[in-house]
């Protein structure tokens, strides 16, 4: 799948109205600050569009500058306006051309159905490109597929060197030539069977296209219906596990609920080691940075990695200002045991993704922790952190159990990351068009 940069919302008309609202009211900027309970430097920092705001404060400070606050608050829906933001940076990424991206207010505002319907094909678009990346990785690495195709290529070997023997010696023995016949008979019969059970296992795949194979890939889509936050788990912990479970769909396999139970209950250990309602308005304050809140967790990297991962999403309860997270999970052998997909990020899940990310860099270099900058062939920027743990304590004569963890991102075009430190990472060797990388170990499918 080509991956291209999803833009983030400015939140410049808020902080705007009311800087306006306020000089047209001859109001001091101190004065008031003061009337709303902050300080005027946050207040400044509102008014120049550096924080988001919503909720109490937004109604205090249209109650004091006697307007509704939806005069003050941003014109489009915020989740709407980032669909269509996304949907401009790929139109310009795609064709060359680009979008008045601001005057999006206006869209939304004067053609709310037409907004909402580029959005909707947008959304529409971005899950098709997910499908045709998730169809690609599985049919270059479904065993089903694979051991069927070295059954039917065996096959034709047989034929083809049973037939070569009867075509080149016309004088066999006839005991011979029957028995040979025989051979081409059962050959040819264990072909047909063979493709006959293939054409069969993938019409079912095509009529279960909303159905998933493996537990991995159920549990998965569990965990994306949710936005990776459980609410249940949040409040109730671990004692609310086996309710959240039975609640679930597509958890009646025992293999498939067992993988969910240990990854909930990991989930609801993180909640009790580190509350939300704790380490949400930390990590708001820090504008989600990682690296500062590594002291709530008592130095636990990979807890912070995947709390930030996890906290709520659109909807409800929506954490305002939150950027998009992504995250990867994998054991000692680069495994892939969980991941958090970003629709410009791609991480497969069967088979192994870029050697260069530090998801798999950080295992050579346990307890250390990473945090860098990839770029992506496209020049897509992310910001990466990443630790290797031992999950469990070890014991005398054993080696650690390491796992790698991996959070992603994005980071915006109008942000300056430094781009010396930039490392050009790809989506895998088979998707990737880099020819010169050093950690290239197969050949590319398409080229730069």
């Amino acid at each position: 799948m080509v991956m291209r940069p999803v833009a983030l919302r400015p939140p410049a008309l808020t902080g705007s109205r009311i800087r306006d609202r306020r000089t047209a009211l001859g109001l001091r900027q101190g004065h008031l600050a003061q009337s709303v309970g902050i300080s005027a430097s946050y207040l400044n920092l509102i008014e120049h569009n550096k924080r988001r705001i919503g909720g109490k404060l937004l109604n205090d400070l249209a109650r004091a500058l006697d307007v509704e606050p939806a005069s003050l608050s941003e014109g489009a829906d915020a989740t709407l306006f980032d669909a269509l933001q996304s949907a401009a940076a790929e139109n310009a990424q795609v064709f060359e051309t680009s979008a008045e991206t601001d005057r999006i207010d206006e869209l939304a505002g004067r053609f709310p159905g037409w907004a909402g319907l580029v959005a909707t094909q947008h959304k529409r678009i971005v899950s098709l490109q997910g499908l045709v990346d998730g169809l690609h990785d599985r049919l270059t690495h479904d065993p089903v597929l694979s051991e069927a195709m070295h059954e039917v290529l065996s096959t034709v070997a047989a034929i083809r060197s049973t037939a070569d023997i009867l075509a080149r010696e016309p004088d066999l023995d006839p005991a011979w030539r029957g028995r040979f016949h025989r051979n081409l008979h059962q050959e040819a019969e264990r072909l047909s069977a063979r493709a006959t059970g293939m054409l069969a296992y993938f019409e079912d795949q095509g009529a279960n296209q909303g159905a998933f194979s493996t537990p991995q890939e159920t549990v998965e889509a569990f965990f994306d219906a949710v936005g990776h936050h459980l609410s249940e788990l949040e409040v109730g912990g671990p004692e609310a596990v086996q309710s959240v479970l039975d609640g679930a769909a597509g958890m009646e396999d025992p293999a498939t609920r067992a993988m969910a139970e240990d990854l909930m209950a990991r989930y609801a250990q993180d909640a009790k080691r580190l509350p939300l309602e704790t380490f949400l308005p930390a990590a708001q304050a820090v504008d989600f940075d990682p690296e500062p809140l590594l002291a709530l967790a008592g130095g636990d990297v990979a807890l912070v990695l995947r709390r930030l991962a996890c906290l709520p999403g659109i909807g409800e309860g929506m954490v305002e200002g939150a950027p998009g997270f992504g995250l990867a999970i994998c054991d000692a052998s680069g495994a892939l045991l969980f991941r958090r997909r970003l629709t410009t990020f791609s991480i497969p899940r069967f088979g192994a993704g870029c050697a260069l990310w530090p998801l798999y860099q950080a295992l050579g270099r346990p307890m250390v922790p990473d945090r860098s900058v990839l770029e992506l062939p496209n020049g897509t920027r992310f910001w990466a952190w990443a630790i290797a743990q031992p999950v469990a304590q070890p014991q005398f004569g054993q080696a650690p159990v390491m796992h790698a963890t991996m959070l992603l991102r994005p980071i915006p075009n109008t942000q300056n990351a430094p781009l010396a430190q930039a490392q050009n990472v790809g989506p895998g060797c088979q998707v990737c068009p880099r020819d010169q990388c050093p950690a290239r170990r197969m050949a590319s499918l398409v080229s730069a």
